[in-house]
């Protein structure tokens, strides 16, 4: 699953080229809605909200969330796909664009008044309006819940993934599977996640250890069985969750997070 900056890039590319034109083209191939048509509306804005995407085209919001396949793509007119035609679950298109969203884990349509029963529930957004105060609130409202657990959860912070969360607890030398509670000082947690989302949301290579070369842009994340990068020992991984649905991959090292 995308982490918050990659949608944010998402966003931010598609809106360069939609807002404020008006769509000649809306073919939506999710049988739920594929009765609407916002052709001849106008894209009032495209932003991200934490890992959503919301399309505001007339007074209608497209709600969107790439989970774990899915991807928007921009193509100029005439231009052909870079993927198969029946993985296209939406398209969109001005005079000059094509925006196809491919494999999308989610889609739907709201009045753009109601966006809060889509969105409303997320915390603090990272690359945008942030609250650094709210988020820590957030942070610390459940002091049993694992550090890494309390850090992917959405409610909490708006666009933090596994990758992200992983390099955090590094970064703030806690193992993921520490309490809350431990964590000496959440505010600084709260403000290196806004600090490594706002410094990679204009970068198509991701890094939290500032090297920008092939293989070196993380310190522990899908190093498992690997040096560590600080102490050469080999990188333990494992998995952690709320649930078991909900379990997503853990590295850490041994030496350096407690």
């Amino acid at each position: 699953m995308p982490e918050g900056d990659t949608v944010w890039r998402t966003a931010h590319t598609l809106a360069a080229v939609f807002t404020g034109s008006i769509l000649t083209r809306c073919d939506v191939r999710v049988p739920a809605f594929a009765t609407i048509d916002l052709t001849g509306e106008t894209v009032r804005s495209i932003e991200s909200r934490g890992k959503h995407i919301l399309h505001r085209i007339g007074e209608v919001t497209l709600h969107t969330h790439l989970k774990m396949e899915g991807a928007w793509h921009l193509y100029k007119q005439g231009t052909p796909w870079r993927r198969p035609a029946h993985q296209a679950r939406i398209v969109l298109a001005n005079r000059d664009w094509v925006s196809v969203g491919f494999s999308l884990g989610t889609v739907e349509f709201v009045a753009s008044a109601d966006e809060a029963n889509i969105v409303g529930h997320l915390g603090p957004e990272l690359l945008g309006r942030f609250d650094p105060e709210e988020a820590t609130a957030r942070l610390t409202a459940a002091p049993d819940v694992p550090v890494f657990v309390a850090l992917l959860d959405q409610r909490n912070l708006a666009g933090i993934g596994n990758i992200y969360a992983n390099e955090i607890c590094f970064l703030r030398g806690m193992l993921p599977t520490r309490p809350v509670a431990v964590d000496p000082d959440p505010a600084a947690t709260v403000r290196l996640a806004h600090r490594l989302l706002v410094a990679n949301r204009d970068r198509a290579h991701r890094t939290t250890t500032g090297d920008m070369r092939p293989g070196r842009g993380s310190w522990v994340y899908g190093r498992q069985g690997r040096p560590s990068r600080r102490r050469g020992t080999p990188t333990p991984s494992g998995k952690l969750g709320a649930t078991p649905l909900t379990q997503r991959d853990t590295f850490w090292c041994p030496h350096c997070q407690s």
